[in-house]
């Protein structure tokens, strides 16, 4: 009787962790696996499910927003499409109005006028600009970065926020509980002793919210004093130092300085995850105000698995469908799913020059192998992809046509579009894409393009190991 009973209870919880399965995963082929799973394993299968199938993520950031106490944003009138303004204000051109229409109703903040964002290339340029603003911070600090390396560059900054606390600026730094552990001794404890309050995104735990070894706080924000701030995708140490020719890891990228009212989306993007994490509610002392030779129009979009739309990937998506002329995508990470490829395709199919600018050598073997099985698709329908030669290039950028460009923390794959909590800027500023367009076609120069004949030359264990690979790309 009691075998019977149990039994009966292990194929009740497989058959109701199944059902749960079925009603909740949007994705028919996650859905079926995790279906195979928790009826082919018993007891194994569903508590795998339970344990890393389900996302109980929720940013109590939102909730506070879902009961009307989220930060005041205003849509600006100048946002609705008009063809009398579509000459000087590109987001009012039809193309990229429909992209405007879109981002308008998957974000949560508004387009903003009046921002100077400016390209801050490798740590040469990024890190003297940020240990600048911290030593001239006034009232507030808040630092998010994925990882935050304790070697030179890393003790720079944990200097200047340790010495920006002890003159009574609060200092907030979160770093995420797995980045952390890239560097030894991590910052956290380098910093443990100071003024300087310290939390960590998702420290595994039995007792407290669980173990995730795949929702990562990827994203990396710096605000000063609610006016100034700094994103992209560079996180902090030596190995951006890409002008030191010794540093064998050394890695190229770009981060971007931003001021104006925009930077207040960076500000809310921080507090919510250190609500998250602290329970500490933080508010915006001011709102930055719209700058005079400002010419950026932008908004921030904070993605991850617990926001209501896949808003990254459709957004990606709508930046694509919106190209007329060029599409200009540079990504360390490239496993794009079946929706982009048909995007990409079909733009160079329409006329568009499409370049994809990828690392010739990349730090993931992984990764690489899986991406390259997706390039016979591409280049047979005119796709240029561009492999560049070392050092590793970590930089994202998709730009589009003279008007638009999309930065930030999220690469093309997977693991950013669906798991990771990313940070992204959309911006239309015709100075700005001229700069990071003039960046990729210098950086196109030095770098080898892939022929139709070079992908088809693959050998065949060459090309057996890439699609093998490829068969884990919604896990990579």
């Amino acid at each position: 009787m009691l075998n019977t009973l149990i039994w009966f209870a292990i194929t009740a919880f497989g058959v109701l962790s199944a059902g749960h399965a079925l009603l909740n995963k949007l994705d028919p082929r996650a859905a079926l696996g995790w279906i195979v799973a928790c009826l082919a394993l018993p007891v194994i299968g569903p508590l795998s499910y339970w344990f890393f199938g389900v996302n109980r993520i929720r940013i109590r950031a939102r909730d506070w927003q879902n009961r009307g106490e989220g930060m005041p944003w205003v849509e600006p009138e100048v946002c609705s499409w008009s063809a009398d303004f579509s000459a000087s204000l590109p987001f009012r051109q039809e193309n990229f109005s429909a992209l405007l229409s879109l981002s308008d109703h998957v974000t949560r903040r508004p387009l903003i006028p009046g921002n100077r964002i400016r390209a801050l290339h490798n740590g040469e340029q990024a890190y003297p600009a940020m240990l600048e603003a911290i030593r001239g911070a006034q009232e507030t600090v808040h630092l998010t970065t994925y990882i935050f390396e304790s070697n030179q560059s890393g003790r720079e900054f944990i200097a200047a926020l340790s010495e920006a606390a002890d003159r009574g600026v609060e200092v907030r730094v979160l770093v995420d509980a797995l980045g952390e552990l890239y560097t030894y001794p991590a910052a956290r404890s380098l910093l443990r002793g100071s003024k300087v309050r310290v939390a960590r995104f998702l420290p595994p735990s039995l007792s407290g919210r669980g173990i995730y070894f795949n929702l990562r706080n990827h994203r990396k924000i710096l605000v000063v004093d609610d006016r100034l701030g700094f994103t992209g995708g560079m996180n902090i140490g030596d190995r951006y130092l890409a002008a030191r020719q010794e540093n064998s890891q050394r890695v190229i990228d770009v981060h971007f300085k931003v001021e104006g009212p925009v930077v207040a989306h960076l500000q809310e993007a921080f507090m919510e995850d250190w609500g998250f994490c602290t329970k500490e509610r933080l508010f915006m002392r001011s709102l930055p105000q719209p700058l005079e030779d400002g010419d950026a129009f932008s908004r921030g979009i904070s993605s991850g698995p617990n926001e209501d739309y896949e808003m990254l990937h459709w957004i990606i998506v709508g930046a694509l469908n919106s190209a007329r002329k060029r599409l200009c995508i540079m990504t360390p990470y490239f496993i794009p799913n079946r929706a982009l490829i048909s995007a990409i395709n079909a733009a160079g199919l329409r006329g568009v020059q499409v370049d994809i600018l990828l690392p010739s050598k990349n730090n993931l073997p992984f990764v690489a192998w899986a991406s390259e099985a997706y390039f016979w698709e591409l280049v047979r329908y005119g796709i240029n992809i561009y492999l560049m030669p070392p050092p590793f290039v970590h930089s994202k950028l998709l730009l589009v046509d003279d008007e638009y460009a999309l930065v930030g923390s999220a690469n093309i794959d997977p693991r950013s579009i669906r798991l990771n909590f990313e940070f992204n800027l959309e911006i239309y500023s015709r100075s700005l894409v001229a700069d990071l367009v003039a960046h990729c076609n210098e950086v196109i120069r030095h770098s080898h393009r892939l022929s139709i004949a070079e992908v088809d030359s693959r050998s065949l264990p060459r090309r057996l190991s890439t699609c093998f690979f490829k068969l884990f790309s919604p896990y990579l």
